[in-house]
């Protein structure tokens, strides 16, 4: 599905997977295009509303369930509990797969937060297979034209032949690349601000035991949560960027992410994506 700029342009029914860490500007410029010929289909709200729905409001309800008053409400039915996910508003699905680390400071038990993990990734590789299903939805129900995939950091994790060849038969494959200094940028946010992740088990279990020598902890249990996601962000930065460049030299096209905030807001997005293929 690699295109010239020209083809690109004259193509009826565009459609765009985006690659690139969070951060980098998937979402900016998906939300950049316009909205009433651009269908924009988020795999993270796909796997928060659907796939990991249940898990995540059977989480909820076991810490609920602690409180006496609103256990006896539940059981009777006198209330219940629902996501509110939405594109711009992913919390409920950072909060379940939540970091690991001392429990008392909110931290996982590795053993969970490593089913917590694969359950993340199994509904990644079917939200990816719905995206033909969800084209073909936003052209015959909606009437959109255009389909952009707002694909999430970890799909470059995926090694599903028949999920990549899928994607690159129906979208163009764009790769937000981030400059030295972006990655800057986003090592200090999640020093600021460490939110809950996707790991690749290896790289996790390596930069566990790594950490936990380097800190002189016997186990899991004693990690403050928040200062392992601080320390291992720029290894995982690191760890998928040569994951990332492969997917887009085989499939797609690369595009600088620095370039997507610096545009004014009266310009043409389109243009910056027609760059990358010239």
């Amino acid at each position: 599905m690699k295109k010239t700029a020209q083809q690109f342009r004259q193509w009826p029914n565009k459609a765009i997977t985006l690659l690139g860490m969070s951060g980098v500007g998937k979402t900016t410029l998906s939300t950049r295009l316009p909205r009433e010929s651009w269908f924009h289909y988020s795999g993270d709200y796909r796997i928060g509303t659907k796939y990991l729905d249940e898990p995540i409001l059977d989480d909820i309800k076991t810490r609920v369930m602690e409180n006496q008053s609103i256990k006896e409400l539940l059981r009777s039915d006198s209330i219940y509990i629902r996501n509110n996910i939405t594109i711009d508003h992913l919390h409920p699905l950072s909060c379940f797969l939540s970091k690991i680390g001392n429990p008392d400071l909110g931290g996982l038990n590795v053993d969970e937060f490593k089913r917590r993990q694969n359950l993340f990734f199994a509904a990644e590789i079917n939200a990816m297979a719905d995206v033909r299903e969800f084209m073909e939805k936003a052209r015959k129900i909606y009437s959109y034209p255009h389909f952009i995939n707002d694909a999430g950091g970890s799909i470059c994790y995926l090694t599903d032949q028949e999920c990549w060849n899928n994607l690159n038969e129906l979208t163009v494959v764009l790769y937000l690349r981030a400059s030295d200094d972006m990655e800057k940028t986003l090592v200090e946010r999640a020093g600021k601000n460490p939110k809950p992740l996707f790991y690749e088990e290896n790289f996790l279990d390596q930069h566990l035991a790594r950490y936990l020598e380097e800190n002189n902890l016997k186990s899991t249990d004693e990690m403050v949560p928040d200062e392992f996601v601080q320390w291992v962000f720029p290894k995982l930065i690191n760890y998928r960027k040569p994951r990332y460049e492969r997917l887009a030299e085989k499939y797609g096209h690369t595009i600088e992410a620095e370039k997507i905030f610096k545009l004014p807001e009266d310009a043409d997005i389109i243009d910056l994506v027609c760059e990358s293929m010239s």
